[in-house]
């Protein structure tokens, strides 16, 4: 699989989530639009610019390759695990019962993407994108600033309500500020719940297939709930989840965690 190959699925992915992604942004500057109109707090410039910079990291999320496993780097991954791991039927790579091609450990194949992802989080439908190696820390910087941005706009849509006269005058007024709020209320409590999620996933060099279906994943069925073989601490994993670009031999790494027990 060539470069055309690449560039045909970066035109897959991008294709498929052409309405999410319409529907995202339009929610999005919609609700801007009113905080604005309303004559909100003073310093809505604030939640322009953080409105803009999670749009840009929604996109980059969104469009990033999240770690298909592509037939070249396959092959490469699987041989050099091959010459650095003992013989053992749990550590051997593995083929795709889709794609064909050698599955590393902790890839998965996505149906909705039709690609097997390394260290496969999950599929997102509001992105419209796997969630995986290559990008799984972006979403987590996604998820951080759209917080921010969700929060300050409920300050901002806090501040924008006034005395009227009476309830009926009040709605009427408000009317669309309070769907505003209602909205970014909802919202801003699924992210915190989603980064909490994420950042303790990070913590304990986890994701969430792994977490949810830990008793179907071969390598990890067998072990008690506790065991986790590419646990190195919290400072490492999050250090390694961070700041770590090149890709992992989960292999290598769970052999020599498991042979040390």
């Amino acid at each position: 699989m060539g470069a055309g190959s690449e560039e045909e699925m970066v035109r897959s992915v991008f294709r498929s989530g052409l309405w999410v992604r319409a529907g995202h942004t339009v929610l999005t500057w919609s609700i801007t639009l009113i905080l604005f109109l309303h004559k909100t707090a003073s310093d809505s410039s604030c939640i322009f610019l953080l409105v803009v910079l999670s749009v840009l990291l929604y996109f980059a999320v969104s469009l990033m390759d999240p770690g298909f496993v592509l037939k070249e780097t396959a092959q490469a991954l699987g041989e050099e695990a091959e010459q650095m791991i003992p013989d053992s039927s749990v550590t051997r790579g593995r083929r795709c019962g889709y794609c064909f091609l050698p599955q590393p450990m902790r890839a998965r194949h996505c149906a909705s993407c039709g690609h097997c992802v390394r260290r496969f989080d999950h599929h997102c439908p509001w992105i419209s994108n796997c969630v995986g190696e290559r990008n799984h820390r972006v979403f987590v910087l996604y998820l951080s600033v759209q917080l921010l941005t969700l929060l300050w706009a409920t300050h901002i849509a806090l501040s924008g309500f006034s005395p009227v006269a009476s309830w009926e005058q009040w709605f009427k007024v408000h009317v669309f500020l309070l769907g505003a709020l209602s909205v970014v209320g909802v919202f801003s409590l699924v992210v915190l719940v989603l980064l909490g999620c994420h950042l303790y996933l990070a913590s304990a060099n986890s994701t969430t297939w792994e977490f949810m279906s830990r008793h179907r994943v071969s390598y990890l069925k067998d072990m008690s709930d506790e065991e986790n073989p590419f646990d190195r601490g919290v400072f490492c994993n999050l250090w390694a989840f961070f700041c770590v670009c090149r890709a992992q031999v989960w292999e290598r790494v769970y052999a020599k965690n498991t042979s040390s027990v």
